[in-house]
């Protein structure tokens, strides 16, 4: 699991507001830089204002009120005048440019012999020393003489800004996205075989061009699967017609014929006609029906079952309890009819369906007891016009499970061809269950269909 946003929104704005984090970022440390010399000279001139001001009060004064100028000074202004001591404890000058900056200057100013502290005797401030005569005295500032002015301020203004343009650059994005998720949603579509609804053409110049390109390739589409049901539907009319000659001429010819002549010829018509169905159930999949949200799985199930029996093949039906579900009901018939119809023609007798509900899939199986298919190869037994070379090969036209492979998918589930443990193969279905708040269907039990 990664902390890094997937989407295209969430991406969009944590690399912008990276990017406006770094801009901010450097630009603090440019001003800061920018200032510096012109902010310590300010200071420094500031304090050396001071400590002449303070000499020379000192100076001019009537030593008896120096107390009380000492006192004033102290009161009003917040400058305090200590006499120096050999026995003070001065702590080293911080290793910070700005400050060297100040000292420098009021060294420049104020003689050689001038030094700055930040702390004296414990006491933290800003401490500068001057001399009269041969006497030393210090002047204790606040800090707030060498400090920057209100920089929290600087630094709540810095935070509205950045989080006024990462809003903005989730407005501006968001209008970007919105587009791109129509365009998935409908791409999803096209990929489960529907046509989409035209994709408005709104947004940027190129979301508008990449919208434009996407509704044309769905006309597109649309229209080469009408021209392919159109050409299929006029093959099929064509080759059904002279199907039907034959088979009319071949129940007139004199019952002196070869019989065994007569009923091959009989069964390649059949062959024939089955295979036209199979390739226009392949081609009409996605076609003509809508889906019915509360489909009934088990009752299309027991129609299918109850049409095999009635056509004289026996298949066992055991039900489950499902829910409703959303369902094609014609193409959910033909999908399953091509199962048992595979599992009849591979695996002789013992066909069996089942349905159930496990783990939010609904679960339709379709077992036989023929030779089965190698694990290798059942992905490739799903591709149109694929037939195995084995035991399961015989006639037809390799559709049949590539129909029930589009039918599941176009339901929004899956196909798996598995091997059973007694030999034959299950060929399993399995669809989301949408609707998981709804009774279940009951099941019915164990159900015998035969003719």
């Amino acid at each position: 699991m990664t902390l890094f946003p997937r989407t295209l929104l969430w991406r969009s704005v944590l690399l912008i507001a990276l990017v406006l984090v770094v801009a901010q970022v450097v630009w603090l440390e440019i001003s800061r830089l920018t200032e510096r010399a012109p902010r310590a000279r300010q200071a420094a001139q500031q304090i050396v204002s001071v400590v002449n001001l303070t000499r020379a009060a000192l100076i001019t004064a009537d030593p008896s009120k120096r107390i009380a100028l000492l006192d004033d000074l102290s009161q009003q202004e917040g400058i305090q005048v200590y006499p120096g001591r050999p026995d003070e404890r001065l702590a080293p000058l911080p290793d910070r440019p700005f400050l060297q900056l100040v000292e420098s200057d009021l060294k420049r100013q104020l003689g050689p012999d001038t030094r700055l502290a930040t702390s004296r005797d414990g006491v933290r401030g800003v401490w500068v020393s001057f001399g009269i005569d041969d006497d030393e005295y210090w002047v204790f500032l606040p800090r707030a003489r060498l400090d920057r002015a209100d920089p929290l301020r600087w630094i709540g203004w810095g935070a509205l800004v950045l989080a006024l343009a990462i809003i903005g650059a989730y407005l501006i994005v968001s209008r970007v996205n919105q587009p791109l998720r129509a365009l998935t949603r409908a791409a999803s579509q096209v990929g489960r075989g529907q046509t989409p609804a035209p994709v408005t053409e709104t947004g940027p110049s190129e979301i508008r061009t990449l919208a434009r390109a996407f509704n044309q390739m769905t006309e597109d589409l649309e229209r080469l699967g009408e021209e392919r049901a159109l050409l299929l539907a006029g093959v099929s009319h064509d080759l059904r017609t002279p199907l039907s000659r034959i088979r009319l001429g071949l129940e007139m010819l004199d019952e002196k014929g070869d019989a065994a002549l007569k009923a091959g010829m009989v069964q390649d018509i059949e062959d024939i006609d089955a295979a036209l169905n199979q390739f226009l159930d392949f081609a009409r999949v996605n076609e003509g029906e809508a889906a019915v949200a509360d489909g009934d799985l088990n009752a299309i199930a027991r129609s299918v079952c109850e049409r095999s029996a009635r056509a004289g093949t026996p298949v066992v039906f055991r039900p489950g309890a499902l829910p409703p579900l959303p369902l094609r009901p014609h193409a959910f018939q033909r999908m399953l009819a091509n199962l048992i119809d595979n599992a009849l023609r591979h695996g002789g007798t013992g066909v069996e369906v089942t349905t159930a509900a496990a783990d939010g899939r609904a679960v339709v199986e379709v077992l036989d007891g023929g030779p089965g298919i190698p694990p290798e190869q059942v992905e490739h037994m799903l591709q149109p016009f694929t037939r195995m070379d084995s035991a399961r090969s015989g006639s037809g036209t390799g559709l049949g499970l590539a129909i029930v492979e589009r039918i599941a998918r176009l339901h929004g589930g899956a196909v798996r061809l598995l091997p059973r443990a007694k030999g034959g193969l299950c060929a399993r279905v399995e669809l989301p269950l949408q609707t998981q708040n709804q009774p279940p269907r009951p099941g019915a039990g164990k159900i015998n269909f035969r003719a």
